[in-house]
């Protein structure tokens, strides 16, 4: 049985409710917090919404017409200076480990320096070794205190990458 390739896309309006489920069914599965993380924010159901501003995108991983990941980019909040802000990265489990995190993670930088940017940056939870793990890998570094103010108090591993 022949299957297709996932493919990086940009999020289009009716992705909005499987990007959710996928994001919220993760959180859920790592035991995330439900208070002060990505699955209270209003912006998680409405994803394509959240991204139509100025040096912004969110990108899905579509493999049969199924949303099997996403991540994306957008200015720091609460921050003055240059600064995106890589944001939900999620997979399902059974797309991980498969070289998309990298690719997604590409996509995304390859649109911050397009935007001008001149850093990335990264909030996560100190359980999420692996999401760390690929994190370094692609150049981030750890920081001792966060950058801005993301509101994702539960978060409280920060890291950053120059672009």
């Amino acid at each position: 049985m022949k299957t297709t390739e996932p493919t990086i896309r940009e999020i289009q309006p009716e992705d909005n409710q499987q990007i959710a489920t996928v994001i919220r069914s993760v959180l859920i599965e790592l035991n995330v917090p439900k208070v002060g993380t990505a699955y209270e924010d209003a912006a998680t159901d409405l994803m394509f919404e959240s991204y139509q501003k100025e040096k912004a995108v969110y990108f899905v991983i579509e493999k049969e017409g199924k949303i099997i990941g996403g991540a994306g980019i957008s200015q720091l909040d609460n921050y003055d200076g240059n600064i995106c802000e890589f944001q939900k990265m999620y997979f399902l489990p059974e797309t991980r480990g498969l070289g998309l995190g990298t690719k997604l993670i590409n996509a995304c930088l390859k649109k911050a320096k397009e935007f001008g940017y001149e850093q990335c940056y990264l909030e996560t939870m100190p359980y999420m070794t692996a999401a760390q793990a690929l994190y370094k890998k692609n150049g981030f570094i750890s920081l001792d205190k966060p950058v801005g103010n993301t509101g994702h108090y539960s978060c409280n591993v920060w890291m950053l990458k120059d672009l």
